[in-house]
């Protein structure tokens, strides 16, 4: 479980490490850094719009992503049929994982950056210690 502090102390521990690259470093790293980043709001809306698992593609997370989208379509197409109970039971245990997701979109997006950030800077500063 993603606590809150923690990943404040990593961001601030990352932007330190960031700030103490020497300009041109840094200024590089901030070029390959912007397209990658994510923002939570559009992870936000991904999930709110579409409990079909859309906000994992956002994230690169594709098997989970599928798993989800497979979750959500079996469980709509089971509302068709004799199995009615089962189709609703999957739609309401998918839509209560993804709302417990949507309301930490916050965290989960700042933790995915501060990973993301630091892979970045860990391939920086291992490619500048080539000679």
């Amino acid at each position: 479980m993603l606590n809150q502090q923690q990943v404040d102390d990593e961001e601030e521990l990352l932007r330190e490490q960031v700030a103490a690259l020497p300009d041109e470093q840094r200024k590089v790293f901030y070029q390959q850094l912007k397209p990658l980043l994510r923002d939570p709001d559009t992870y936000a809306t991904l999930n709110w719009c579409f409990l079909a698992g859309l906000h994992h593609f956002y994230l690169g997370l594709w098997g989970r992503g599928l798993a989800n989208l497979l979750v959500f379509i079996v469980g709509a197409a089971l509302l068709f049929t004799p199995m009615i109970l089962v189709g609703i039971a999957m739609l309401v245990l998918i839509s209560v994982i993804e709302l417990w997701a949507l309301f930490r979109a916050q965290i989960i997006i700042q933790h995915w950056n501060n990973q993301l950030i630091r892979r970045l800077l860990q391939r920086q500063l291992f490619s500048n210690d080539k000679p």
